[in-house]
């Protein structure tokens, strides 16, 4: 009997340490089911499920069924969940690095963005998150943010001067719209229909896809072509539950991780497109921008938040990609 134990035992350490045992990795998303990210972490599962013969499975839970950005993140850090898909913003107080991205006006084009993030700016980012609990595995596209506006169109930096804008709770956002002259109103996403509608905000601002799914579009007709920033999404896994899996394993996730970014681009490409097509229909006017006056005005926000010589040098870094 005791020889039966202890090859059981055995046999239970082996199969441990080889990664025998099926896991399913919790993943925490706050768009709905059909949105690009989830549909993205979702394919992600199913290329690293094939890779590993149905051991190691991705549960996605959208719609913030498991919290907003900031309480996904923390319970990430603790192990709670397994991975969680958030913007960058969300992170900058937390991986320094991650302020490199998130600040206005730094990309030239989605291409020159998608470009550096694919390359060894992007992998020194994801690096850096690692000392703070965090494994980070790729970027997602969360397209450009532009202001949207209800009682007249902005066409150059004076057009904002004194506008009530809403952003997200963050102090680079809030500093953002203060140098464009603009009042900055932090409120969480899902009051912002209502703002915008009784007046307490004059103007919102971000993407195509966000603009027309939360319907924004029949409160403010002005979609303004600031793209004022082009902040990706990240997917961030637990360090807590990554230094308990084998090489091999990590390996499997960072692949999957990666090979769904593609995956991802071609849907948040389509979703742009039908986005735009449905505010337009639904009354929408698409303005364009004079960015120059714009951009000028962002050096006091560079100033205040990259004060880091590495990460200024990374910004002209970025700068310098081609």
């Amino acid at each position: 009997m005791k020889q039966l134990i202890k090859g059981l035992l055995t046999a239970v350490a082996l199969a441990a340490a080889g990664g025998a045992y099926a896991v399913e990795f919790r993943s925490s998303d706050i768009h709905p089911d059909d949105y690009p990210t989830v549909l993205a972490v979702r394919h992600m599962g199913e290329t690293l499920s094939k890779a590993t013969n149905g051991r190691l499975t991705i549960k996605v839970f959208a719609k913030s069924a498991l919290g907003n950005e900031k309480d996904t993140i923390e319970q990430t850090k603790l192990g709670a969940l397994a991975m969680t898909r958030v913007n960058v913003a969300p992170m900058n107080n937390i991986c320094p690095a991650t302020m490199v991205p998130t600040m206005p006006f730094l990309f030239r084009n989605t291409e020159h963005m998608r470009h550096v993030l694919d390359g060894a700016i992007g992998d020194e980012i994801l690096k850096d998150c690692e000392a703070q609990g965090f494994v980070g595995l790729a970027f997602y596209d969360s397209g450009a943010r532009s202001i949207y506006s209800v009682k007249k169109p902005v066409k150059t930096l004076a057009d904002t001067k004194g506008m009530k804008i809403r952003v997200q709770q963050s102090d680079l956002w809030v500093s953002l719209m203060e140098a464009m002259g603009a009042n900055a109103t932090p409120m969480p996403f899902g009051e912002v229909y209502t703002a915008l509608k009784t007046g307490l905000v004059d103007a919102a601002e971000n993407n195509y896809p966000s603009y027309e799914s939360t319907r924004h579009f029949e409160v403010a007709k002005y979609y303004n072509k600031t793209e004022h920033s082009m902040a990706p999404e990240i997917l961030l896994f637990s360090k807590k539950t990554w230094d308990t899996l084998t090489p091999a394993d990590q390996k499997a996730i960072r692949v999957a991780a990666k090979e769904s970014v593609g995956y991802m681009r071609t849907l948040w490409d389509e979703r742009e497109a039908k986005s735009l097509a449905l505010v337009k229909a639904g009354g929408a006017q698409i303005i364009e921008v004079d960015t120059a006056s714009f951009r000028a005005a962002m050096k006091p926000v560079y100033d205040k938040f990259l004060t880091d010589p590495k990460l200024k040098d990374m910004v002209r870094r970025v700068s310098d990609t081609k």
